[in-house]
């Protein structure tokens, strides 16, 4: 079996192969992040970013690959997380336009696609370091270029990329020292291999899991379920269960060893407390969908089982009223539009206490995202929309966010900007520092300033066995972060803390903001405050509930 051209209609194959055999594999991807922390999350970013690749495409097959390439590029611009995930939408942009005019390619077409494909995701990354995704998807590209100028028959010229991106992948140790020291490959380069894997498989026609293939996803069945619901809702006054409810629940192994978590009783008990009950879970997150009154009541049963994240209620009664009332609404008096604000500041936030700080000082609209749960550009976007603007201010919050907010600004245009702060106290620095009289640019500017003027410690915990920066961590450790990097490990929460903010507190340090997350209790943040203020008696100490996930603490030093 050979192949010498290759149409939209094979090429949306090799895509859905391609996400198939990445979302099978996901969590070994995830496996693979260097730090032990418990927010490796580049499996799932490419993931997430492929599989809406693939729908979009799926939403558009036909014979001409260029359109086809089109459809991939949208798909996975829009639902691109992470920076794993925007390097491998770049990839596929710069892949797509090479092909855009073409109704079928050959083998040196498909070559020369992958090289545009490299050259694109280079120019997007601001500093591109070799060992990562990139070297893997240039080495591949280089094979492939060699590869075609012998070659018309394609599948052999795809065999060779994915001989080479292997082989490339085991060679990232050798470029970046980190990965040598931990022991693994680059997660990035591996998530490419897996996507090149299931294109070579589907040329030659050989079957791989099939992820993508599942059961319907939690949207799917809420559309469907709304879609149903209306029926019996003709007057807003019928609605008998007025708040739509949706929340995502964390299983943790602390609560499910007390209350386990069993679907079948967990979804009978949750649909006492309202209709148009939706549940999906796996060994880590359980999804939920319901109409209620009650819906703090459907949380707080939800809570007894692990941390809630991603929430959403919404007013129906509202909603039906304004949607009943759109007709007699144009007949009658029309409503003057909602009057811009100068500006709109989008900031990316990780617990709801946290969020809250956001908007008091100052965040127009606040995305709940950040480790394990990126938002997407289209997430980032549609933010930036909701803000009714003149001008937008973005402020990621994370380091693994910049890429996707930057690649949303570039959507939107020049009245929007990305102030690149890589941590929730460095947010909150710039925010304070934003003046509404001076122009946007001016902003950006003052506002970039603002985060070298804060330090940012963290305690969290290893979800692995490593060895790191000089020290030997074991699983369940609590490991003190200074800017990202761990500075102190031990087996107590609270004496990690202590040690870091020592490490961290200097004669010019002025204030302490003290984050603490879902996870602490009263009496920790009792004698934590009061190993502070009996320690740093020169420091002014602030501390609120950030409720975060996964960071017991997150400090801010000013």
């Amino acid at each position: 079996m050979s192949i010498t051209s290759l149409d939209g209609k094979r090429f949306a194959e090799m895509i859905i192969q391609g996400a198939n055999n990445l979302a099978a594999n996901a969590k070994i991807v995830d496996a693979l992040n260097v730090f032990p922390v418990p927010d490796g999350d580049t499996g799932t970013n490419m993931n997430l970013s492929m599989t809406s690749g693939a729908k979009e495409v799926q939403n558009h097959v036909q014979a001409h690959i260029g359109k086809v390439g089109v459809a991939l590029s949208k798909g996975l611009l829009m639902g691109a997380r992470g920076n794993s995930g925007v390097i491998l939408s770049q990839l596929f942009r710069g892949f797509s336009k090479s092909i855009e005019m073409n109704s079928e390619i050959n083998s040196q077409e498909f070559a020369q696609a992958f090289e545009a494909g490299v050259e694109t995701a280079y120019k997007a990354v601001m500093k591109p370091v070799e060992g990562t995704i990139l070297t893997v998807a240039k080495d591949a590209a280089k094979q492939a270029m060699m590869s075609a100028t012998k070659h018309e028959d394609l599948i052999v010229v795809m065999e060779e990329i994915v001989k080479e991106a292997k082989a490339s992948l085991n060679r990232t140790p050798d470029l970046l020292p980190v990965l040598k020291e931990v022991g693994v490959v680059d997660s990035g380069g591996q998530g490419l291999v897996l996507v090149y894997e299931g294109f070579l498989a589907e040329m030659k026609g050989e079957d791989l899991p099939n992820a993508l293939d599942h059961l319907p996803s939690m949207d799917e069945l809420v559309s469907a379920e709304h879609h149903m619901n209306v029926q019996s809702h003709i007057n807003t006054e019928d609605i008998v269960y007025g708040y739509c409810t949706e929340f995502m629940v964390r299983l943790e192994e602390a609560k499910t060893i007390k209350k386990p978590f069993v679907e079948e009783i967990f979804r009978n008990e949750l649909s006492q407390l309202g209709d148009s009950l939706l549940v999906i879970s796996d060994d880590e997150v359980v999804k939920v969908h319901i109409h209620s009154e009650s819906p703090g009541d459907c949380m707080n049963y939800g809570q007894q089982y692990g941390s809630l994240i991603k929430l959403k209620v919404e007013n129906m009664r509202e909603q039906h009223t304004a949607i009943v009332g759109e007709t007699s609404a144009t007949l009658n008096v029309t409503s003057k539009p909602k009057v811009k604000e100068k500006y709109g500041i989008v900031s990316i936030s990780m617990g709801s206490g946290i969020s809250e700080l956001f908007k008091s000082i100052g965040a127009t609209v606040v995305i709940e995202g950040g480790q394990t749960m990126n938002p997407s550009t289209q997430d980032i976007v549609k933010a930036v929309e909701d803000t009714n603007a003149e001008k937008i201010i973005i402020l990621p919050n994370n380091k693994n966010i910049i890429m996707a907010a930057q690649q949303a600004c570039d959507l939107l245009g020049d009245h929007v900007v990305v102030v690149p702060s890589k941590t929730v106290p460095q947010g909150m620095s710039a925010l304070l520092a934003f003046n509404p009289s001076n122009g946007i640019n001016e902003n950006a500017v003052a506002m970039g300033e603002a985060l070298s003027h804060v330090k940012t410690g963290q305690i969290t915990y290893a979800v692995r066995d490593t060895n790191i920066d000089g020290l030997e961590i074991e699983k369940g450790d609590f490991m003190g972060l200074s800017e990202g990097k761990i500075q102190i490990k031990s087996n107590n929460k609270l004496q990690t803390a202590k040690e870091l903010l020592t490490s961290m507190i200097d004669e010019d340090a002025e204030i302490l903001t003290i984050l603490f997350g879902e996870d602490v209790t009263q009496d920790e943040v009792g004698q934590l405050e009061k190993f502070c203020n009996d320690t740093f008696t020169d420091v002014e100490i602030e501390v609120h509930s950030g409720n975060q996930p996964l960071y017991s603490f997150i400090f801010s030093i000013e």
